[in-house]
């Protein structure tokens, strides 16, 4: 990654009570953007989850261009868990989805150790998600119309 990329970007790990309204607005605005509006699918996007996670997001000045939420282990799945990754259409192509997802695993790795990761992946991403060390775990099942695997990240032994 270049410097001036490295400094152009803030990254924030904020729990749902210490997100401002402009962060929790700006996040919920893109995720509404993307999950709902691009890919065409009506779902309950606010699900009562995200007062359990912490929230990453990656900022370039005021700009919001990429969240994911960070899920401790129980709230989704007996294991910690990655959710609601999203990156801003006119950030694509910077390589953020990659480092979005392995800074979420590294979060989730050292704020909760022993407890592996588990998705629940688009199924077109199988592949992405498999380059940074999830596992297919079962068969794809369909959520809000559109094919998702679950996926699983080892804890370190």
């Amino acid at each position: 990654m270049s410097a001036e990329r490295e400094t152009a970007l803030r990254w924030q790990v904020s729990a749902f009570d210490a997100l401002n309204l402009r962060e929790l607005y700006a996040a919920l605005r893109l995720r509404q953007a993307v999950f709902v509006v691009e890919q065409d699918c009506a779902y309950q996007d606010l699900d009562d989850r995200d007062q359990g996670a912490l929230h990453m997001l990656c900022w370039r000045g005021g700009e919001l261009l990429a969240t994911q939420r960070c899920l401790p282990p129980g709230l989704s799945y007996p294991e910690s868990s990655l959710g609601r990754i999203v990156v801003a259409p006119a950030a694509r192509g910077l390589q953020l989805g990659r480092e979005l997802v392995q800074r979420g695993i590294d979060h989730n790795l050292a704020q909760w150790p022993g407890s592996g990761i588990r998705i629940g992946a688009q199924a077109h991403l199988e592949r992405f998600y498999g380059s940074l060390g999830f596992v297919r775990d079962g068969e794809n099942y369909l959520e809000d119309g559109i094919p998702h695997v679950h996926m699983n990240y080892a804890a370190p032994r």
